[in-house]
């Protein structure tokens, strides 16, 4: 996904600060910005090649390395980060690649002194749509319909980060729209940084 261009509507002014939520993945991670664009970075392989976790492991250190780069160079210096925490309950191949991938994000943007808040995947859903159990389809529809100038062309991945971007600019009492008191619960449950200076 190409990252879409900021408009007019829902995006920063000037004095708000830059929020970027993540949803990380190692076939799509999901990135939004505050200031208005939206991107889905993941392990790009021809059509006969093994997947990321199939590689032999030197190759798939170094892919991973440079997948790791690649959404570090796209989210840059925010004010705040907002990642979704992993869903450890959750069966499937790559659960030890995906938490190497996950750790060395927070490991970097940690070593860049931004601040990092955490939502768990049912906290997202609940602040996109009210629902902590909702599926993905009620999530995409909930972020096209409330920050539409946030494009996610209805990929998954980049409706979460979208979610988790709103999320935090809400903490910081600069909401990108109004939401409803049952939505905004999610915020009391996350993990949020403490923050000096004049963000809070």
């Amino acid at each position: 996904m190409t990252p879409t261009a900021p408009t007019q509507n829902q995006t920063s002014s000037p004095a708000a600060p830059i929020v970027v939520g993540i949803d990380p993945s190692l076939t799509g991670t999901g990135i939004a910005s505050s200031n208005g664009w939206v991107d889905v970075i993941g392990y790009k392989r021809r059509s006969k090649d093994p997947g990321i976790t199939q590689l032999p492991h030197p190759e798939r250190l170094t892919a991973m390395r440079a997948l790791l780069d690649q959404v570090l160079e796209a989210i840059g210096t925010p004010h705040l980060a907002v990642i979704e925490l992993p869903a450890v309950s959750r069966s499937g191949g790559g659960a030890h690649e995906r938490g190497w991938f996950w750790w060395q994000l927070y490991n970097r943007l940690t070593n860049r002194d931004t601040p990092i808040g955490l939502l768990s995947p049912n906290q997202r859903a609940l602040y996109a749509t009210g629902k902590g159990t909702a599926a993905k389809g009620a999530v995409i529809d909930a972020v096209t319909r409330r920050f539409p100038a946030w494009t996610t062309d209805g990929n998954d991945n980049a409706a979460d980060a979208v979610a988790l971007m709103a999320a935090g600019r809400d903490w910081l009492g600069h909401p990108i729209t109004d939401m409803p008191k049952t939505h905004r619960a999610a915020i009391d449950k996350a993990v949020w940084p403490t923050l000096t200076g004049a963000l809070r």
